[in-house]
């Protein structure tokens, strides 16, 4: 495989919102002081009142969601005016990010402290109108926070484990400890394993992996044209026109690795026996999820502050994994197992890098069915990655895994093919391995974007069906993948179900297409077909 030498291009650069008065800000937090925290608390992924087509169906579908803190002077309004839910404990909410539409609509995501103590769970966002007017307030959890004490009784489980307010379960919010550890599975996957126990009782609450992972199995893209660098003598695998990303050998171990070099800017020889190949396919494959993100939503880069990703190769021998790991920034390639080739397509490199957007914007959890909407969101955004791409080599599908299988790991038309994964939502669905679990809202973005029934795309023959056996029509990719960023970015929280996600994303297309669009009453119908109603 030859790649042709890269020309200069200039640097992307990053979109942010215009700065909110601190007196819109302070009033924001009085409403969420108010709502959320109060008696009256608004429920999960209450839909917001913006009026119809807040943003028209000829705008981008998005506003530049910023990864960096909201301006100083929201943090400043929020320090000072976010205290009480009515019985004298000092609530903060911290300013996490802010999303800005067309019409001057702001959206605030905030984290929330109660007495100085982190609350895992208690993430909400604040939507205003560019006059500050109140238009609605997302919360991960309703009801009052309240707690009998900030002292534990039960000893801290290790010397690093730190005091936390557990608001991510079923029940009241609790006084815990939570503790991380990272290290290594038996087949070499790094896991940062956080375990919550209460404080009071020593029960274990929870325990989550934060590095995320898939199981794509494919290479190649072609003939390509790459982004790099000359610094004398050599080229670097460097990509200067989207944030500085960057692609590493790691010479088949867990950790180190050096950056591609080369003499001619001309990379890999398109088999596994040029260790180049493999950087290739993984530095093309972000410029692509780089590329999709800023062309389709405006965002530049994982956290939207205009900087790039590292990629690694090889990583290990006959390591037959990918993943992401928010500690570097980083999505990590294997060469795979015997047989098959290193996991470096476009749907796997969409698939790991929109866990670090998700992890950017702090949604969805890492358990239940919040874990199985974020396994959704990656496949869903990995394939749109694909399709967004129009590689001729690899074209885009609704099949994740196919290439280096022969059979598709999971098909977005119907999930259960696999005969683990499911099609419809049903009571259990939280319970179960989350990328399994993903199957119905997978689901339901194919029949939002194709509709149901036989059709060939692509030269790839789909049959969606129903839970219902409605017959559906699609409103097309594009705009399916515009609501469904949409609602991540700014109504999904870190406790969003199934429920809740059908929720926000009618509030999603109601803000871009109008109230009772044809677009909203197509979410509606999708999501009844995969039996969330």
């Amino acid at each position: 495989m030859t790649h042709p030498q890269s020309t200069p291009r200039t640097r992307a650069t990053t979109r942010r919102p215009p700065l909110l008065l601190a007196a819109t800000a302070a009033a924001a937090i009085a409403a969420v002081a108010g709502a959320a925290l109060g008696p009256q608390a608004a429920t999960a992924a209450t839909a917001t009142g913006a009026a119809p087509g807040a943003v028209r169906a000829t705008d981008t579908g998005t506003a530049a969601a910023t990864g960096a803190a909201p301006p100083a002077a929201a943090a400043a309004a929020a320090a000072a005016t976010s205290k009480g839910t009515g019985t004298g404990t000092p609530i903060r909410l911290i300013p996490r990010s802010t999303v800005t539409d067309p019409d001057g609509t702001v959206h605030t995501r905030y984290d929330r402290t109660y007495a100085g103590l982190p609350v895992l769970g208690g993430d909400l966002v604040v939507h205003r109108s560019a006059d500050g007017t109140a238009r609605g307030t997302t919360a991960a959890v309703a009801g009052p926070l309240a707690l009998p004490t900030t002292t534990a009784s039960f000893a801290a489980p290790a010397p690093d484990a730190r005091k936390v307010v557990w608001a991510g379960g079923a029940g009241p919010a609790v006084l815990a400890w939570e503790t991380v550890r990272r290290g290594l599975r038996p087949d070499r996957t790094p896991t940062e394993l956080h375990t919550v126990t209460d404080a009071t009782t020593g029960r274990l609450l929870s325990a989550y992996d934060t590095v995320a992972t898939g199981t794509g199995h494919s290479q190649y893209a072609g003939t390509v044209a790459l982004g790099t660098v000359f610094n004398r003598p050599l080229y670097e695998m460097r990509d200067p026109t989207r944030g500085n990303q960057k692609t590493l050998d790691m010479l088949n171990s867990p950790s180190g690795g050096g950056l591609f070099k080369d003499a001619d800017d001309v990379w890999g020889d398109g088999t596994q026996r040029s260790r180049q190949t493999a950087g290739v396919d993984a530095h093309y494959a972000a410029a692509a999820t780089w590329d999709f993100y800023r062309q389709m939503f405006g965002r530049a880069g994982i956290r939207n502050d205009g900087a790039g990703i590292v990629s690694r190769v090889h990583y290990g021998n006959n390591y037959g994994n990918a993943f992401w790991d928010n500690a570097c920034a980083c999505v990590t390639y294997g060469d795979g197992a015997p047989g098959h080739g290193p996991l470096t397509t476009l749907d796997v490199a969409g698939h790991e890098i929109t866990h670090g957007v998700l992890s950017a914007i702090g949604v969805p959890g890492y358990t239940g069915e919040s874990a199985a909407l974020g396994e959704a969101t990656a496949d869903v955004m990995g394939a749109s990655v694909e399709f967004h791409a129009a590689n001729s080599t690899d074209v885009g599908d609704y099949l994740i895994g196919e290439r280096a299988l022969g059979t598709p790991l999971r098909s977005m038309d119907r999930p259960g093919r696999d005969g683990v994964s499911r099609d419809y939502w049903s009571k259990d669905i939280g319970s179960i391995d989350p990328h399994h679990g993903s199957g119905p809202a997978a689901h339901f973005f194919y029949l939002l974007s194709e509709g149901s029934g036989p059709k060939v795309i692509n030269g790839v023959a789909y049959d969606s069906p129903t839970y219902d056996g409605s017959k559906l029509l699609g409103i097309g990719r594009e705009q399916a993948v515009r609501i469904w960023y949409r609602a991540m970015s700014i109504y999904f929280t870190s406790r969003t179900t199934y429920a809740t996600a059908r929720t926000a994303m009618l509030a999603s297309a109601a803000d871009l297409y109008g109230m009772n669009s044809t677009q909203q009453q197509a979410v509606a119908a999708a999501w009844t077909a995969v039996n969330v109603k």
